[in-house]
């Protein structure tokens, strides 16, 4: 986990090597330790890789684990759902997730230290 690279297009963002694509089935979620503020959950929907915080802000339930059904997971803990794509909430009123950018090189798949902007 201490394969570093940068990116032209974001050359301000530090990404960090945190897994490869065939430890990530589609269709499910990873649990990713890191130079990271809180732990990050990768999560692979049909090929594309998406990162947001792992801790559910509802109760701390592991989001990594959570259902995942297209874009949206869900908190196996309470069924808090949240976009993959944006760490926003899928539910009236929810919190949102920090989300990360995230870049596939090959096979291997690095995330972003700085949070994704939330539009």
């Amino acid at each position: 986990m201490d394969s570093v690279i940068y990116f032209e297009s974001m050359s301000k963002v530090r990404f960090v090597k945190v897994a490869t694509v065939d430890e990530i089935p589609p269709g499910t979620g990873k649990l990713v330790m890191g130079p990271f503020e809180k732990p990050i959950a990768l999560f692979n929907v049909n090929g594309e890789f998406f990162a947001i915080n792992y801790i559910c802000p509802h109760m701390g339930g592991p989001l990594g684990e959570g259902k995942l059904t297209g874009y949206i997971v869900a908190c196996p803990w309470h069924g808090w759902t949240f976009d993959v794509r944006t760490g926003l909430p899928d539910h009236p009123g929810g919190h949102s997730v920090a989300a990360y950018e995230v870049k596939v090189e090959g096979n291997e798949i690095f995330v972003g230290w700085l949070k994704k902007v939330k539009t």
